[in-house]
């Protein structure tokens, strides 16, 4: 399987969920990949599984709030594998509050992690995939990004901005041949959300009721969302940018 082959990728958030799916399944159809995260016992624990079926990954540690831990990550991505053809920004938090209940710290951070992350490394990447003659900016948007929802609105602001700054970016480096796209996924089964349901009175009965608004029937897996990132990374979609991409089981057909 090679999709990617020849191509390298940067992925935030490599460590778990909807990012280790991604820089897995990456790795499997070809590409080289540059898994990058705060925490760097799971980075290396991909890079290390990623190692073992044949394939070559790095972990790098860093955090997608701060620029010069960012610029840092992709100079060392690019001096390791040569080029960078695929960026995909999967880092996240979440947080479950009104505004009335958002402290000014917890709304800084919400926004720092989901969309300041995606701008500065989506900025740090851009002369790099212009140098390699274009590329693949895959946003890690939300159904959220979408549709607003009760009690998330630090974290519905934030993803609605990333789905315009897809748009944005979609539009100013089109000519350049470097494509800018947005996933929008429903609740997926990660640690993060397995944490957030964990966190309610009765986990089980905040599990069956989200996955009830699901037409669907269940919850997304990341390999889910690594699927539609691998078309966005791969040249079978090389004339989509500046989309916003719901894989969500149905939601937001409603």
């Amino acid at each position: 399987m090679t999709r990617l082959s020849g191509k390298v990728a940067f992925i935030t958030g490599g460590g778990s969920g909807i990012g280790r799916a991604c820089a897995e399944l990456f790795a499997q159809h070809g590409a080289r990949v540059a898994v990058a995260g705060r925490r760097p016992e799971p980075l290396e624990q991909v890079a290390a599984a990623i190692y073992c079926r044949g394939g070559e990954a790095i972990a790098l540690r860093c955090d997608v709030t701060e620029a010069t831990q960012v610029n840092r990550a992709v100079e060392n991505a690019v001096r390791r594998f040569g080029r960078l053809d695929v960026v995909v920004n999967s880092a996240g938090k979440i947080l479950v509050a009104t505004a009335e209940q958002t402290t000014e710290a917890q709304w800084a951070e919400i926004l720092a992690v989901n969309l300041t992350g995606t701008f500065l490394v989506s900025r740090a990447a851009l002369p790099h995939l212009r140098a390699a003659g274009g590329g693949s900016i895959i946003n890690m948007g939300s159904i959220f990004s979408l549709v607003g929802r009760k009690a998330r609105a630090a974290y519905v602001a934030a993803k609605g901005g990333v789905a315009l700054l897809t748009k944005a970016m979609a539009l100013d480096h089109a000519a350049e041949g470097i494509r800018i796209n947005c996933i929008c996924p429903a609740i997926v089964d990660t640690e993060m959300v397995r944490a957030l349901l964990a966190s309610y009175p009765d986990p089980e009965q905040a599990r069956r009721e989200r996955i009830a608004e699901i037409p669907m029937g269940r919850m997304g897996t990341p390999e889910d969302i690594a699927q539609m990132a691998l078309f966005l990374a791969s040249d079978e979609s090389r004339w989509v940018t500046g989309a916003l991409l719901p894989v969500d089981g149905g939601f937001t057909a409603a």
